[in-house]
């Protein structure tokens, strides 16, 4: 029953997410994942009571969401100068967090729960809503569309085969004291999935960006059309270094939960849990493609 939810919520979720992604305008984008920060922020800061940490809830939603208001309004016509403040946007948020919650924590009766809240809400921002700014702004690179497309296809792949190949054939296993059904199969299956998506992905850029132009999904900029082709092997690279930050991604939020003693972080998705346990692996592999658009922008 419980594989059978998973299955039949990735079913629905997977076309409406493609269908936003790829054609949706920038702010549209910015507002979707402002909207899933927000509900994963809020499952990680219930997580941090179990801690015995009560965490600044309002100021870190505000917080969260003048960031992503401000991508929302950011050039999205011009990759390189779009970079440029993105990058001087997350330095100045991620450097001015921490003084911002521990202003707010001046205020508490109880200072002694001051630092401890001020440190899970500056957690909270650099850990979920940074990883998703950087999707936002992949998505207004040249070909942001198709790269987003690639990130995703990766990821979900890795992760479906690290699952069946993990319950079938696992026998090794990976981190038993923080995820116990993690394998070394899985893990391996995993990477050999990414490798090969990505394999396909670039051996057919041009045809599946011209397939997604004609169904109108995509404008010419968001596709690959170039005509030569690039060395394969940066891709495959790239495709294994996204692989391996999305798993442990995936390990480093079982870390979380197996030390607040919970299985999900919520219960808003039928069979995955909840929404962080949804994009835990996008959170560390999102800035490593991020890295990769914006050298290819500078370049």
């Amino acid at each position: 029953m419980e594989l059978l939810k998973r299955i039949l919520t990735a079913v629905v979720l997977i076309p409406i997410v493609l269908v936003l992604i790829l054609r949706s305008p920038i702010p549209v984008v910015a507002l979707i994942a402002a909207l899933v920060a927000l509900l994963s922020v809020q499952e990680f800061l219930k997580l941090s009571e179990s801690y015995g940490i009560h965490p600044f809830r309002w100021p870190t939603y505000i917080f969260v969401g003048l960031f992503f208001l401000f991508l929302a309004i950011s050039p999205a016509n011009k990759p390189l100068l779009s970079t440029a403040i993105f990058v001087y946007t997350v330095g100045f948020a991620a450097a001015f967090a921490p003084f911002v919650f521990l202003t707010i924590g001046m205020r508490r009766l109880n200072l002694a729960g001051a630092f401890p809240a001020a440190m899970v809400s500056s957690f909270a921002f650099a850990y979920i809503a940074l990883p998703l700014g950087f999707l936002v702004q992949i998505r207004e690179q040249w070909s942001g569309a198709f790269l987003l497309l690639y990130l995703l296809f990766l990821v979900w792949a890795g992760d479906i085969f690290a699952y069946f190949v993990g319950r079938g054939l696992g026998r090794n296993l990976m981190s038993p004291r923080i995820s116990p059904k993690k394998t070394w199969e899985g893990a391996l299956a995993s990477l050999i999935a990414s490798l090969v998506v990505g394999m396909l992905l670039y051996n057919y850029a041009l045809p599946i960006s011209s397939f997604l132009l004609d169904l109108h999904l995509i404008d010419r900029r968001d596709g690959y059309f170039a005509l030569q082709k690039p060395p394969l092997w940066p891709t495959l690279l790239l495709s294994a270094a996204i692989n391996i930050a999305a798993q442990l991604g995936d390990l480093v939020e079982s870390l979380i939960k197996r030390g607040a003693g919970v299985k999900d972080s919520g219960a808003i998705l039928p069979g995955h849990g909840g929404m962080l346990d949804r994009i835990d692996a996008l959170l560390f592999a999102a800035p490593v493609l991020w890295y990769y658009a914006a050298w290819r922008v500078m370049q």
